[in-house]
């Protein structure tokens, strides 16, 4: 029978959660209807015979256990002085919800790499490493420039990477330059791939699950890093308790001469200067003892200059009277302006026989692309003024019961809308270019759109023996946006365990990948008919969302204590498959279909840890093409546009071979000496103005070390330490080239980061 406790969850649950009583309402009144017709036996009866014959009982439910959270998920560690008892309780009551999301949102099937706290301050640059560029140290993640928006990609694919929070899906921006968030933040990371659950929708290339950082004793850090290319970046972070209540809040400033990625090899870029500001708060309460509140806010406002490329040649017209054949492209003056706000308010359950959440969140982004009109009408005849908002609503429940020891069901739904406002002003010629017609003026191209996203689950965690689980769901997915489309997508996934430290994974998912709406906004290309920005065609169909089927087998093997290895392969094979590109010199991103593409590979990682000693390295191998552009035509010159109709390419974002490594060492819990390296076998370049195949070339092969030492001071037994670090980033200054200018929707050329030299304190509060 169900404990009292049990039955007092149920009542709280249909107080406070209404569709929740529906779920575990029905295990309820089962039971009742159990209880009703096998009344206890008296004392009288229970004489009457001298052979007694029952019935079979049926198997007791099993009490639920919250599920262990992926690697990399826990919550932070609480500060050195130690919480007081009461924290400690706090703390524990906390993590038990915390690891309580674990049956909620299930990673059966999945590639899973986790990447904890400790793993973030282990790197090079510690807690002020970029959250981007500690996701490169993450199997199959592949470095792009910042313009290509994340400037990362996970298996070759153009974006389509989810962002969790606390298991709330975090809404991406609308093309904006650099990460939202930041690295101080987080308490544990994750990244999901492959074959994923059914509660996994919308983008699927991978999930981050991010857990923030959360502690009840009271304490923080704030620091000041700075260094190289004029950089200086202050930060805080601090974080308590009040009550059965935490709240964690963290800041960071970056200020320095290479926002973006330098169009040039040289040590500098030229007009490369950023202004970067980013905010995180969370705060949680328990409302009781089965029950947590939570809030989470994210901000950042970001400024950036856009480099620029000296030797550029004018096209030699006149777009304000005069004809300009000698231009200085240094002087030009482009920039960026890029605006994220974020809220989510989390009501979750969690109880014996099952879990659950409820959120609501809402999101606000804008960027904002200023040309230089001048400049950018002397050299390209044509200055794009573009601006993208967007404003997105949305709740998300996910809810597990454990049927018995062997059936677990999950079901969900997540409802979003998404108002986006997307203007270009473009200054323009008429005629064509090399032989206008007439004086600069302006033609504003506007879009605005409401679109929707609905996606609903179920699933059922099937225990088949003490090893073997399979995990099955059904999706089903509506979009209302420039297109509508719907999809039922099923899910299938298998783990075995054979032996002691040994797992096996196979799985298929169908997905349903919709556009980014401010990306995949439509353009009134007739409005720019005989005019220097006008395209080579006028075709331009809806963007759509793509249609996968996706297969994917690993294995993970501990092999030694404290050595764990993997191996994972998968295959895609993708209808209407999404991309995108810079097309003109506006620094943002639109998308497009090819009507059909494909992308396989494998991933090897290896992780060891022994004390204060610990390795890392990753390598993974991938192949992604495509044919026949069918979104969106307008965007390619004729003769790219009439060779990818018929002829399957590479796409931009594949790299065939990427690769990562780390190690870390602590000397007596005060000192500590680390390194990393990202390599990659080039990005794709070449095009038909070169000669060649568009993609058929790479840029040059490169590998990148950094390495940093840290010091911990203890001044007093009365004060907490202070950190002194100093780091070397490109300890060998190799000069590589991410970009080279060519291919399918690359504007420009961008080489990596020159060696720098970088320094921090950071004391803790």
């Amino acid at each position: 029978m169900k404990s009292a406790f049990s039955r007092q969850l149920r009542r709280q649950l249909v107080a406070e959660v209404a569709i929740l009583a529906v779920i575990f309402g029905l295990g309820s009144t089962a039971k009742l209807h159990a209880q009703q017709s096998n009344p206890p036996a008296t004392p009288d009866q229970a004489k009457i015979p001298e052979i007694v014959v029952t019935a079979p009982k049926s198997k007791p439910k099993p009490k639920r256990v919250a599920r262990q959270a992926p690697q990399g998920t826990a919550t932070a560690a609480v500060p050195a002085n130690g919480p007081t008892p009461a924290q400690q309780a706090l703390d524990t009551k906390m993590s038990s919800f915390d690891q309580a999301r674990g049956n909620l949102l299930t990673t059966i099937g999945a590639s899973t790499y986790g990447i904890s706290r400790e793993t973030i301050e282990n790197l090079p640059q510690g807690d002020y490493t970029p959250i981007d560029k500690v996701i490169l140290q993450m199997p199959g993640v592949s470095y792009d420039s910042a313009v290509s928006n994340p400037n990362f990609h996970v298996r070759s694919e153009y974006g389509n990477v989810q962002i969790r929070i606390n298991g709330v899906v975090l809404p991406e921006g609308v093309s904006g330059l650099g990460p939202f968030l930041d690295s101080n933040f987080i308490g544990g990371m994750s990244l999901l791939t492959g074959a994923l659950p059914a509660e996994y929708g919308l983008r699927t290339a991978g999930v981050l699950d991010i857990t923030s950082r959360a502690f009840s004793a009271p304490g923080g850090d704030i620091g000041i890093y700075g260094g190289s290319r004029q950089t200086i970046s202050p930060s805080f972070d601090y974080g308590g308790s009040v009550g059965n209540s935490q709240y964690f809040v963290a800041g960071r400033g970056n200020f320095n001469d290479l926002g973006l990625e330098n169009p040039t090899p040289g040590l500098n870029a030229i007009h490369d200067q950023t202004d970067q500001g980013k905010f995180f708060g969370y705060a949680s309460t328990l409302l009781d003892e089965s029950t947590r509140l939570s809030f989470i806010t994210a901000a950042s406002y970001s400024t950036f200059q856009i480099p620029n490329n000296p030797g550029q040649t004018p096209l030699g017209d006149f777009p304000f009277g005069m004809p300009v054949t000698n231009y200085d492209s240094t002087t030009l003056n482009e920039n960026e302006y890029d605006t994220y706000v974020a809220n989510i308010a989390t009501l979750q359950k969690h109880g014996t026989d099952g879990d659950a959440q409820f959120a609501v969140f809402s999101r606000y982004a804008e960027v904002h692309f200023v040309p230089d009109t001048f400049g950018d009408m002397v050299f390209n005849d044509v200055a794009s003024d573009v601006t993208r908002q967007s404003t997105l609503t949305g709740t998300q429940f996910d809810t597990s019961y454990i049927v018995n020891d062997q059936h677990t069901l999950r079901s969900g739904f997540a409802v979003s809308g998404e108002q986006t406002n997307v203007t270009d002003a473009s200054t323009v010629m008429q005629g064509d270019i090399g032989a206008v017609t007439s004086p600069a003026f302006q033609i504003v191209d506007k879009d605005s759109q409401l679109g929707w996203n609905i996606g609903t689950y179920i699933q059922d965690e099937w225990k088949l023996t003490d090893q073997l689980t399979l995990n099955a769901g059904l999706r089903f997915d509506q979009l209302y946006q420039y297109v509508d489309a719907n999809q039922l997508s099923p899910r299938f996934a298998v783990v075995y365990k054979p032996f002691a430290g040994t797992t096996v994974h196979a799985g298929y998912a169908r997905y349903f990948t919709p556009p980014y709406q401010a990306q995949a906004a439509q353009s009134n290309v007739a409005l720019f008919a005989n005019t220097t920005n006008q395209p080579d065609q006028f075709t331009a169909d809806p963007v759509k969302p793509e249609r996968s089927n996706y297969f994917d087998v690993g294995v993970d093997q501990t092999v030694l204590p404290g050595l764990t290895m993997g191996l994972d392969a998968y295959y895609k094979e993708a209808r209407d498959m999404l991309d995108d590109g810079q097309f003109g010199q506006a620094v943002v991103l639109t998308q497009f279909n090819y009507a059909r593409g494909y992308s396989e590979g494998g991933e090897f990682k290896i992780k060891y840890h022994n004390g204060g000693f610990t390795a890392y390295s990753n390598f993974a191998y991938n192949i992604t093409r495509a044919i026949d552009v069918e979104t969106n035509q307008y965007l390619f010159d004729a003769a790219t546009y009439q060779y990818l109709l018929s002829n399957y390419h590479y796409t931009d974002d594949m790299q065939r071979m990427t690769g990562s490594a780390g190690v870390s060492y602590m000397f007596v819990d005060t000192t500590k000496v680390t390194a990393d390296m990202i390599y990659g076998s080039g990005l794709r370049a070449g095009d038909l103005s070169d000669g060649v195949v568009p993609n058929s070339l790479h840029t040059t092969p490169y590998a990148v070390i950094n390495t940093g030492i840290s010091h911990d001071f203890q001044w007093s037994s009365d004060h907490k330490p202070l950190t002194v670090r100093f780091d070397v980033v490109n300890l060998f200054d190799q000069i590589y080239e991410l970009r080279d200018g060519s291919g399918i929707g690359v504007f420009a050329p961008q080489y990596g980061a020159r060696r720098g030299f970088y320094a921090g304190l950071s004391q803790k509060l």
